[in-house]
């Protein structure tokens, strides 16, 4: 979980950023991954990193949109980062040391919670670059992603810890549910598209 203090830098086609209650999220944030996937080298592997734990509400984003998409068992991605099999403070280092040694030019797409301003909660964010985990609470952990998608699940500045507590599990558990399903949909349509383009050469 990181803390959105400030709007991220709106750079052309850099960062998406949109309310779960749009009637358009689906397709935007599908529409965005497209553009990001387009960029990936032929021959990397898609790894996906969910971070956080189901010992706090608010930081339990990671592990259900993990969970989520385990229930694919699809080959399209490798997954790190379930309920049942966290990725979190602990054991973050092993795990991204672990995906250098077992994966050939990852590219990798970290998901986290954030905390952000009021106007914000529950919004979903498409990022280039990486997550930093743990910047919300004070923890120095290692950035995490080629991208990576946020949902904003509470506001952040003060006592961070109790706000993690008390965030509403409605609001998290339809972040995870967008960000899972629209990952997942944007990952056939670039491995589709990739497949007939290669077919063509």
């Amino acid at each position: 979980m990181y803390y959105s203090s400030k709007p991220v830098p709106l750079q052309e086609m850099s960062c998406l950023k949109i309310s779960h209650a749009d009637p358009e999220i689906y397709s935007a944030i599908i529409h965005r991954l497209l553009f990001h996937f387009s960029r990936v080298r032929p021959g990397s592997q898609i790894v996906v990193v969910c971070i956080g734990t189901d010992r706090s509400t608010g930081d339990a984003l990671g592990p259900l949109v993990g969970t989520a998409l385990s229930r694919y068992h699809s080959p399209l991605f490798t997954l790190y980062g379930t309920l049942d099999n966290p990725v979190h403070a602990v054991n973050l280092e092993e795990t991204l040391g672990l995906i250098r040694e077992q994966h050939q030019e990852p590219y990798v797409i970290g998901i986290d919670a954030c905390l952000g301003h009021s106007t914000s909660v529950g919004s979903i964010q498409v990022v280039e670059g990486p997550l930093r985990p743990g910047a919300g609470v004070n923890k120095q952990l290692p950035p995490v992603g080629d991208i990576h998608l946020t949902g904003i699940v509470n506001v952040g500045g003060f006592m961070e810890y109790f706000v993690l507590q008390n965030t509403r599990l409605s609001l998290v558990m339809r972040l995870s549910e967008i960000i899972a399903s629209s990952l997942f949909s944007a990952l056939k349509q670039w491995h589709t598209h990739s497949r007939s383009a290669a077919a063509l050469e």
